[in-house]
């Protein structure tokens, strides 16, 4: 079952993951929000009101823990699931990530078939 084309928050300080992103998001139909960092997503996530935001760990100003924090404070986004992005694969950060109330944690660089499984497993219960 392929699912309806989302709007997805992408939140990451690398140029290159960030677009590349958006690529595979794209050609699999959704509809891609691009962040460089925590604050810069803080004030595009009320505007754009994503089904799913894909966050990474280390950011400059504010890191991806805390901006997952942030989001999952407000009751409006507190449902909307987040996936954290790290070139760690590490138990302690996806614990981390997990108290935060991350959904899940994916490894970059990720593959398109990475991104778009991930995309469909939150998807079907966003859609």
């Amino acid at each position: 079952m392929s699912t309806p084309g989302l709007k997805v928050l992408v939140i990451d300080d690398s140029n290159t993951i960030r677009r590349s992103a958006e690529i595979f998001l794209k050609q699999g139909g959704h509809e891609v929000v691009l962040a460089e960092d925590g604050f810069d997503a803080l004030a595009k996530v009320n505007d754009c009101q994503p089904d799913l935001i894909f966050c990474d760990i280390l950011m400059p100003r504010l890191d991806g823990y805390q901006t997952c924090a942030i989001i999952k404070r407000n009751a409006r986004f507190a449902a909307v699931p987040v996936v954290m992005l790290s070139s760690k694969d590490g138990v302690f950060d996806k614990a981390r990530g997990r108290m935060v109330g991350s959904q899940d944690y994916l490894t970059k660089p990720f593959t398109k078939d990475q991104l778009l499984q991930t995309v469909q497993q939150f998807g079907s219960a966003a859609a």
